[in-house]
């Protein structure tokens, strides 16, 4: 029988299911969590069983269950927000999606993490190049050497943001079937990613679950000599950011005197899936002490980790890499036998949270008991509204890291 018991649950456990299980992998494999997932993906998370429960039990599809019972968007859109303004490469990518659907007839929940994967090459190569223009270069091969090399820098940002080998080899293929779309209907002369698997060690279906474990971070933090390194440890592990959103953090971002009940946050006007906030659950003391350091120069930017010499005002993601590294050297710590990279913290917070939620529930299960409940997941989804249910989780997210971190 399966572990997950898909003809057992009622449709509010699969919703919850769906918040607690799914959606955090979804984040951690680079798809759209506002976009239903294919089935192949699904299936390849071990979770196929669920689409026969929902045909046998609840007379729906899958994209029926996450766009009706969960509320997710209903596939690709003609609005679609692609987060760039040049409408050149805006065309050809809706061109290209139109004719993976007309001619290939892809799934409709295929076409939405394809959408995803091109629009997030687009926004990264615009961070790095000052523009989106990805069509200018392609009609001559004199400029093939530099395209390449701008393409590989898009890169080697995916190598260090995604979580896996197998999601980096997800994202190339796509951008290199853009590519080769062009190439074929002459509206390019060469493919600039027609090569690129080459330069990287990415192996396809190898599992990289790799993380830390709760005493490395803590010896990270306890080894950090300034208030400036004890908070890139905090923004990394407790609070789950991207090296290059902690490296760009601003204090017009922070919203620390909050109402009673309510967590303080970091607000972002653009992340990988769009505008969002992260909620502080630890942490805030140093925080506030790093911005009473920071105001008593005359010439502080407002970036909590300023830098004079980078043009942007602020360390760059680089130099939080590096500089991550430098502390675990000097803790010798070890992840599979390599020094780990700044990446694998927010591995950490996501496998800290879910273990820290089953803690959770597995407190609430006498309280099914008492209930009749078939499960603690029924109590949490039926009984408790959903800013209860968020207070908890998070309640119990910050004991976790307490006890990390004190």
């Amino acid at each position: 029988m399966s572990e997950y018991r898909w003809s057992r649950k009622s449709l509010d456990e699969l919703k919850e299911f769906h918040w607690h299980t799914i959606n955090p992998q979804m984040m951690r494999d680079g798809l759209d969590p506002d976009e239903p997932p294919s089935y192949q993906w699904l299936a390849d998370n071990g979770w196929s069983g669920l689409a026969y429960a929902l045909r046998e039990h609840h007379d729906l599809t899958v994209k029926e269950f996450f766009t009706d019972i969960v509320g997710l968007k209903n596939g690709a859109s003609e609005d679609y927000n692609w987060g760039i303004d040049d409408e050149d490469t805006i065309s050809a990518f809706e061109s290209y999606l139109s004719m993976l659907e007309r001619r290939r007839g892809l799934a409709d929940s295929t076409l939405p993490t394809r959408q995803t994967h091109l629009a997030r090459f687009a926004r990264v190569y615009r961070d790095l190049h000052s523009n989106a223009d990805l069509l200018a270069r392609l009609d001559d091969r004199n400029h093939e050497p530099e395209e390449i090399e701008r393409c590989l820098r898009v890169l080697d940002e995916f190598d260090r943001e995604l979580s896996t080998d197998g999601t980096k080899l997800k994202y190339l293929q796509t951008v290199r079937s853009f590519y080769e779309y062009l190439v074929d209907f002459r509206r390019a002369t060469y493919n600039p990613v027609e090569n690129a698997a080459k330069q990287f060690r990415w192996e396809q279906g190898t599992p990289d679950n790799r993380t830390m474990t709760a005493e490395q971070i803590r010896e990270l933090y306890e080894a950090a000599s300034s208030l400036e390194d004890e908070l890139l440890v905090l923004g990394l592990a407790s609070w789950g950011l991207r090296p290059g959103e902690l490296a760009s953090m601003h204090v017009s971002q922070l919203v620390l005197d909050v109402e009673e009940g309510t967590e303080p946050y970091i607000a972002f006007d653009e992340r990988k899936n769009g505008p969002g906030t992260v909620a502080l659950l630890y942490g805030v003391d140093e925080l506030y002490h790093r911005i009473d350091q920071l105001d008593e120069r005359a010439s502080w930017n407002g970036y909590v980790f300023p830098s004079s010499q980078s043009a942007s005002g602020h360390l760059t993601t680089d130099t939080i890499n590096n500089r991550f590294k430098r502390l675990a050297r000097a803790c010798d710590i070890r992840v599979d036998g390599s020094v780990p990279t700044a990446k694998l913290c927010r591995r950490f917070w996501y496998t800290t949270y879910q273990s820290a939620v089953g803690d959770l529930l597995s407190q609430l299960e006498g309280v099914a008991e008492d209930q009749g409940s078939s499960s603690a997941e029924v109590v949490m989804s039926n009984y408790l509204s959903e800013e209860k249910r968020r207070r908890f989780r998070r309640e119990a997210m910050r004991d976790a890291l307490a006890e990390i971190f004190e």
